[in-house]
């Protein structure tokens, strides 16, 4: 399937799930979950959802349960607002980017830390 469809698709169902989980989605096990990207396959049986979610690993965990249990509510609104023949089978996972930008940021800022105090020496 043509690559630029694929992107439009993902990118529409970016904005359908971000706009349901904030203001539809009621479980309260779901914290603050954000949608960071949707890769969709290229028959369109399968998008995967990358999330990121803001709180403990606990926290993390018990919000991607709530999202897991919430998969067919989703699928189905999503399906509702996006004309596809078929919707796509969400998968949630869980987006580790963030947490590996913020270690690398403060592993940087260590090392800057460090320059410094011996450039006072």
């Amino acid at each position: 399937m043509n690559k630029m469809r694929l992107n439009r698709v993902g990118e529409e169902i970016k904005k359908k799930l971000s706009i349901l989980l904030q203001r539809e989605l009621k479980d309260p096990r779901i914290g603050f979950v954000t949608v960071t990207d949707v890769e969709v396959t290229s028959d369109l049986q399968m998008a995967r959802v990358y999330v990121s979610i803001f709180g403990s690993a606990e926290q993390r965990k018990v919000s991607l349960e709530g999202l897991h249990k919430a998969k067919g509510y989703l699928r189905t609104e999503i399906g509702r607002r996006i004309k596809l023949r078929h919707t796509p089978d969400l998968v949630f996972k869980l987006d580790q980017s963030i947490d590996y930008g913020n270690k690398i940021d403060s592993i940087l800022r260590e090392i800057s830390t460090d320059e410094g105090k011996r450039n006072h020496e």
